[in-house]
């Protein structure tokens, strides 16, 4: 029986919600979009013609997988963060919307620094360096990337949101030191791997298999990244300098006592949307 492309999103977000999935409406709507090559504009435009059973079918194979655990962002190839449409494939974690929180607190503290420069250090997609290039044009990025297949969505993404005047990629071991030649930053900022090894497993499934664990695995107590950063890029931070992380639950006072340890002072911890300490954030000490 033919169905209308509203009638089909309709009957996806019912699907969705009926699953528990609490972004339905979002997912239905990129659902339905990616699979019938419609923009949300001509979905809403186009609501109340007929779909081809073709295009009904290909959304519903959709769903399926998704309510099987393969996440939206991966099924569509793309995500939104901070106004920002980035590419996305299995290389790379999905942007959320608690790391925005992250990029909101480094954006308004790099707009009082006037011209500086920035790393978004661990960067996969680049959402946090390419939000911060994006509201602070005075200030330059560079985004850090272990992996290859991140290196190559960077790039993707710079071009996509036309900031290559402004960010460039580099291939950078966060658990490394810096080569001198990288010079000084006036802000590192820093989502890295935080779930701890033994924990992986128990992950949900859309976690679990679909992200690359490369970027989950943050050693046997999820600490092992803040300890290497701090200590190790620490010479890559002009004193009075500010270095941001995103931390996982419960990490929040192991990575105060980690930055203080390596000489940062006035250290902060903020709540992200759902008030758990997200961020911890402070300054390295002149002295240092």
């Amino acid at each position: 029986m033919a169905i209308t492309y509203n009638n089909l999103y309709l009957d996806i977000r019912q699907q969705l919600r009926r699953s528990g999935v609490e972004a339905a409406t979002l997912e239905a709507r990129e659902l339905v979009c990616f699979g019938t090559g419609k923009t949300r504009e001509e979905l809403q435009r186009d609501g109340g013609l007929y779909a081809s059973p073709e295009l009904e079918s290909r959304v519903r194979d959709l769903t399926a997988r998704h309510l099987s655990g393969e996440p939206v962002a991966y099924l569509i190839g793309e995500w939104e963060f901070y106004g920002l449409p980035l590419d996305i494939s299995r290389e790379v974690l999905i942007p959320r919307p608690d790391t925005e929180v992250l990029a909101r607190l480094a954006i308004d503290y790099i707009r009082t620094l006037g011209e500086c420069r920035v790393m978004d250090l661990c960067a996969g997609s680049g959402c946090i360096g390419l939000a911060v290039a994006a509201q602070a044009p005075q200030c330059r990025v560079v985004l850090g990337e272990y992996s290859d297949g991140a290196l190559k969505i960077c790039r993707q993404n710079i071009r996509r949101n036309s900031l290559s005047a402004r960010v460039v990629p580099m291939q950078t071991n966060a658990r490394e030191k810096p080569d001198r030649a990288l010079g000084e930053f006036q802000c590192i900022v820093s989502n890295p791997p935080y779930i701890p090894s033994a924990d992986i497993d128990g992950l949900d499934v859309s976690v679990r298999d679909y992200e690359p664990r490369l970027a989950l695995d943050g050693g046997a107590d999820g600490l092992d990244f803040y300890r290497d950063i701090c200590e190790k890029w620490k010479e890559a931070l002009l004193p009075g300098g500010r270095l941001y992380f995103e931390v996982g639950l419960g990490q929040a006072d192991g990575v105060l006592r980690i930055m203080r340890a390596q000489g940062f002072g006035d250290i902060q911890i903020v709540k992200d949307l759902h008030e758990i300490p997200r961020v911890v954030f402070g300054t390295l000490c002149t002295e240092i």
